[in-house]
């Protein structure tokens, strides 16, 4: 099987990509614009690989879109502008990236033929809203609070739109919280770990009472796998892994992997509209098979080893975004 896969570079997308050409698929291009988080070192130990190839481009570049498209036998759609606190403060970016590109792959695909090729577009739990008890399922109300998942929500939309006007039968899956290795470092399990690393506190938002729904990387992208070949054309399926916490609990587990106390924790001023809970089903997606294989702490002792590990790569990335960290820190201080 040949596959395109947008967004090759990022955190998830890197490990689906690694997860693939493990698992023995034969060709994998990856088209990446290498924007805010996407990371050639993200796939370093692949581009010697003979059935892997990198691609520099724009999900918005629509003649590329189309000749990757024409070649690959399935798509699978990543390429996001992905971080909150970002889309709050630029919007402009999540909209260009997450509602246009997605608009273009679908034109690209609508232009070769309904049901000629498989494509999944990969969304976010964060399109239903607060979900103040119990779990959303695939027919919950899309109630996004954020320019991110309200750029995402549109995404989804669209491949609605596309799916019921010319039968392309995009798979959608919306996926909750995901942590593992190259993960960016802004995101709040890479930022505690690394911080501890750098013998620095740990920033939480508000009261860090707002509750995630947590699946280690590598689940994420062996559900994606199996809906890939198994998935039913048009329909959409939650990933979750069913492990629901606060976000201070979940920074309570990072310290006790580090021998730390709860004095590490610098509870800061909440951002913005911070939705409160997630919490996804994925009774769907079980039916076909998938579970999870990675309980929590063992996803996260993983993760903590990675971090420490790589040394180089957060660094590196930590010290080149310093500015714009400090940018959206002033920005935040500005608004009060």
């Amino acid at each position: 099987m040949k596959v395109l896969v947008t967004g090759g570079c990022g955190f998830i997308g890197s490990n689906f990509i690694r997860s693939m050409l493990k698992n023995g698929y034969h060709e994998v291009v990856n088209i990446d614009l290498l924007a805010y988080s996407g990371n050639l070192e993200n796939q370093s130990d692949l581009l010697e690989c003979p059935t892997y190839q990198f691609v520099r481009g724009d999900v918005n570049n629509l003649s590329l879109m189309k000749e990757w498209c024409q070649w690959a036998d399935a798509i699978v759609h990543f390429a996001a502008q992905t971080h909150v606190d970002r889309s709050i403060l630029e919007p402009s970016l999540f909209m260009t990236t997450n509602i246009l590109g997605t608009y273009n792959l679908l034109e690209a695909v609508r232009e070769i033929g309904a049901g000629k090729k498989r494509v999944i577009y990969i969304s976010t739990d964060e399109v239903y809203g607060i979900i103040a008890q119990g779990q959303a399922d695939e027919e919950s109300a899309l109630m996004p609070n954020s320019p991110y998942s309200a750029s995402k929500a549109s995404g989804d939309l669209l491949v609605r739109a596309y799916n019921h006007t010319y039968g392309l039968g995009v798979i959608t899956t919306r996926t909750s919280n995901n942590f593992g290795p190259y993960q960016y470092p802004e995101k709040l399990i890479p930022l505690a770990i690394t911080n501890l690393m750098e013998e620095k506190k740990i920033p939480v938002y508000g009261d860090g009472l707002q509750e995630r729904d947590w699946i280690y990387v590598e689940d994420n992208c062996s559900a994606i796998a199996l809906i890939l070949q198994q998935g039913r054309e048009g329909e959409i399926y939650n990933i979750a892994a069913g492990q629901t916490m606060t976000n201070v609990s979940v920074v309570e587990k990072i310290l006790r992997q580090f021998g730390k106390s709860s004095s590490w924790i610098e509870y800061v001023k909440d951002r913005p509209g911070h939705d409160t809970r997630y919490s996804l089903s994925s009774e769907k997606l079980r039916k076909l098979g998938w579970s999870p294989q990675f309980p929590f702490v063992e996803g996260l002792e993983k993760t903590v080893s990675w971090y420490q590990e790589h040394r180089d790569w957060w660094k590196k990335i930590k010290e080149r975004k310093k500015d714009f960290i400090q940018y959206y820190e002033l920005q935040y201080a500005a608004r009060g």
